[in-house]
């Protein structure tokens, strides 16, 4: 009877041990599958947390590279002073140095700021550019505006940087090497890219006399002028442009000096338009700098530059004696009358008048739109041209057109000297310096 009694006692001990070891297990397994779960869930949500981080940079990354630099305005800011350069510049040319040739509004010119739409430009650090394309060969390729922009940004390194050495690479017209960082700019002069030259009838006559032509301008669409053949295999960064020499009829006259396009030493049969052999050199003109640049080079067409002739072209007495900018907050009933500061205080205190938005546009159009067929329509048509034949290609384009058409007081006009008003170039410091910040912009965002 006792051991019975001392063998249920056993087992219900065994039985209340074994119970609360389950218990305690099963607590113990319960924590443990809680504690796991927490941290799973905290990795998860800081995971996802990242996610969103990493999505968002990407996204004002992708922001920033998207943006349209060339949509915006200016903005006078009468405090602002030039810290790039100054007109003792010697590489400013003489007609381009409005300070010194005492231009009435040249002070002015460098207080207007461009602002994009729905972004920022970054101004040129000149030192960090150095630093970061330090051994680069960079050449601006193209007629005198691009010019005009080599000078803007050799001014500018040159202000940073003294150790600087006159070099010219094979062709160019004018170069400079900055030997601490051993980058080279250059500066190739081409007016149509294609290479081009007089022709003359041949006495013993061929296909182009055959249909009564005695003189003009042989353009081969196939090959490049040779100041700048060169250059794609020597540059790792290149400037393209043209389309001011195509539609000058004081020089290519389309009846006493037509341009007479070639291609493989041919004359192209029948005879075309300007405008399609300016789609010929275009598209020959790219494919031959594909064909031949150096590895990994960087390649941009800068669209036209827009001249301010009013009243006919620059050799009809057409002049452009403005010395305010066009903008939206200004209309032509006040031009005349209110003085600059006062224009940009309507924008500065937030006044919006949406009959000067219209008015100004208009002005705009009334010099630029191809409808109008006035001095200044070949900035707009010749950009046609250019976006159509680069579509697809591998070169990026710097659109400084719409920024530009407004600034019909920043170019040189009579200050220069000549004879006749220069509205195709622009003063220095100038304008010119804001189409650098735009290409160091969008090389930066490469």
């Amino acid at each position: 009877m006792a051991t019975r009694e001392h063998h249920a006692k056993k087992s219900n001990n065994l039985s209340f041990a074994c119970y609360t070891s389950f218990v305690f297990l099963s607590v113990l397994c319960f924590a443990s599958l809680f504690l796991v779960f927490s941290a799973f869930t905290k990795t998860s949500i800081s995971l996802e947390d990242h996610r969103h981080l990493e999505f968002k940079d990407m996204e004002n990354s992708q922001k920033k590279r998207s943006c349209d630099y060339s949509d915006g305005m200016w903005i006078y800011d009468p405090t602002m002073r030039s810290t790039r350069y100054d007109n003792s510049c010697k590489e400013i040319f003489k007609g381009w140095n409005c300070i010194s040739s005492n231009k009435s509004n040249a002070p002015d010119i460098i207080k207007w700021r461009w602002q994009p739409q729905n972004c920022d430009l970054p101004p040129f650090d000149p030192v960090l550019f150095l630093q970061r394309f330090r051994n680069t060969n960079i050449g601006f390729v193209g007629d005198s505006l691009n010019r005009n922009m080599f000078v803007s940004l050799v001014c500018t390194l040159k202000r940073v940087s003294s150790e600087v050495k006159k070099w010219r690479p094979a062709g160019a017209d004018r170069g400079f090497t900055f030997l601490r960082y051993n980058i080279t700019v250059a500066y190739h002069r081409t007016n149509l890219l294609a290479r081009y030259g007089r022709w003359s009838a041949n006495a013993d006559g061929g296909v182009l006399e055959s249909l009564g032509y005695k003189q003009g301008f042989r353009v081969d669409v196939d090959s490049p002028e040779g100041t700048w053949a060169e250059a794609p295999s020597f540059h790792d960064i290149l400037i393209l442009n043209t389309g001011h020499w195509w539609w000058a009829p004081s020089k290519f006259d389309p009846i006493k000096s037509p341009m007479l396009f070639f291609i493989k030493g041919l004359p192209v049969i029948p005879p075309i338009d300007p405008e399609v052999g300016l789609d010929m050199v275009l598209k020959h003109m790219t494919l031959f700098v594909e064909n031949r640049m150096r590895p990994g080079t960087i390649k941009f067409f800068r669209t036209q530059s827009p001249r301010h002739f009013e009243g006919g072209d620059w050799d009809q007495g057409g002049s452009c004696q403005r010395v305010q900018s066009l903008l939206p907050e200004q209309s032509l009933l006040h031009a005349s009358v209110v003085s600059l500061p006062f224009a940009a205080t309507f924008f500065k205190y937030g006044v919006q008048h949406k009959w000067h938005i219209l008015l100004s546009f208009e002005k705009v159009e009334q010099l630029f739109s191809l409808k109008n067929n006035g001095t200044n329509v070949e900035a707009r048509l010749v950009n046609q041209h250019i976006y159509k034949v680069l579509k697809g290609s591998s070169f990026r384009i710097v659109d400084i057109t719409h920024m530009s058409e407004f600034r019909a007081d920043a170019h040189p006009s009579t200050a220069g000297g000549k004879k006749h008003d220069d509205c195709m170039h622009w003063c220095l410091p100038g304008i010119t310096d804001t189409w650098n910040d735009l290409f160091i912009a969008h090389l930066n965002n490469i």
